[in-house]
């Protein structure tokens, strides 16, 4: 039986004239996502993109594909679908074919119609009404709920074939990685920072990952545990970018030469500079902290304020409204 992944848009189709460079961008993740895994193709047709399986090691490899689809940005939902011929025969055979098992499993459930393809003889609440009718004498426990049922069979047909599945899967939303810039992320190796990184990698940004360490007053698990997030953040994001710089030297002659309670200021201060320097090498267009109002004592407006004001790009903080239990909720939905 073949399988495909069908992938819907969010926000993506409001986009208007320029909906086919959003399109464009979030073909190119979700190739990129599946590349490892065998040989795929990734089109569109009717707003909707496809991922369909092209070799032997692809069809093996579709449980892992469909987990990476699902953590690209842009999409709004995605479905494992059974494809096979616009024909109500088979349409009825592969349903069951394909969720037959799982309905045995459940006592309630539905048929929703989408018949895209107007060519196709009969009409969407025909075509629910007679394979209802179908899988209730495959499986006579089952009964008709159309408002709580346990599963719910979906038929989309559409050019190139029909395609029955059962209920979409959230999808991340947001608009594709690339579309809406670069970004430097100052990944400290904390809760916070990967997470302002993902939420901004959801708008569309390309983010890179830079990383101050203090070494040897810090050890090299630390700096071990920011290459592991900056891996999981290319989950969403793409790509594993990460800069590396030791300031180690200009804490020592802060500590020397300046009044300990400047000290954080100072090193923030000199910190977004060599940011703001690596963002202008790169080509980014701004900074990205993971900084909450008032969560910290350097996390003051007024800190706030000094550490901008060392740099000409604009300074992103996301997270700037949450207290640290929302952070953390999201840290670990994404794995962070």
């Amino acid at each position: 039986m073949k399988e495909v992944i069908l992938c819907y848009q969010g926000e993506m189709a409001l986009k208007g004239l320029n909906k086919a460079t959003f399109e464009a961008a979030l073909a190119k993740a979700m190739r990129f996502r599946v590349r490892e895994l065998g040989q795929y193709q990734v089109y569109k047709a009717q707003s909707t993109m496809y991922v369909e399986p092209r070799d032997e090691e692809a069809v093996a490899n579709f449980d892992e594909a469909f987990k990476r689809v699902s953590q690209v940005f842009g999409l709004a939902a995605l479905s494992r679908a059974a494809v096979c011929e616009k024909d109500f025969e088979a349409i009825k055979n592969t349903a069951e074919a394909y969720l037959g098992e799982t309905l045995r499993g459940v006592r309630t459930f539905k048929v929703e119609a989408k018949r895209s393809d107007k060519s196709f003889p009969m009409k969407s609440p025909e075509i629910s009404r007679e394979l209802g009718g179908f899988l209730l004498s495959k499986h006579p426990h089952l009964k008709v709920d159309v408002h709580h049922p346990d599963i719910v069979v979906m038929v989309e047909v559409r050019d190139y074939g029909a395609y029955i599945h059962g209920p979409k899967v959230p999808g991340p939303g947001g608009l594709p990685v690339g579309t809406s810039g670069r970004a430097v992320n100052m990944l400290s190796g904390g809760i916070d920072s990967p997470v302002a990184g993902y939420m901004m990698a959801k708008r569309g940004m390309n983010v890179e990952y830079l990383h101050f360490h203090s070494y040897p007053y810090t050890n090299e698990q630390a700096k071990d545990k920011v290459v592991e997030l900056a891996r999981i953040l290319s989950r969403y994001a793409g790509g594993e970018a990460l800069a590396t710089v030791k300031v180690t030297h200009i804490q020592e002659e802060s500590h020397k030469k300046c009044a300990p309670e400047l000290n954080v200021t100072l090193l923030r201060r000199f910190m977004f500079r060599i940011a703001e320097r690596l963002a202008k090498r790169t080509g980014a267009q701004c900074l990205i902290t993971g900084e909450s109002l008032g969560q910290v004592a350097s996390q003051t407006i007024e800190g706030m304020t000094s550490s901008g004001a060392v740099v000409t790009l604009p300074v992103l903080r996301p997270l700037v409204g949450f207290d640290k239990e929302e952070i953390i909720v999201r840290a670990k939905k994404i794995g962070t």
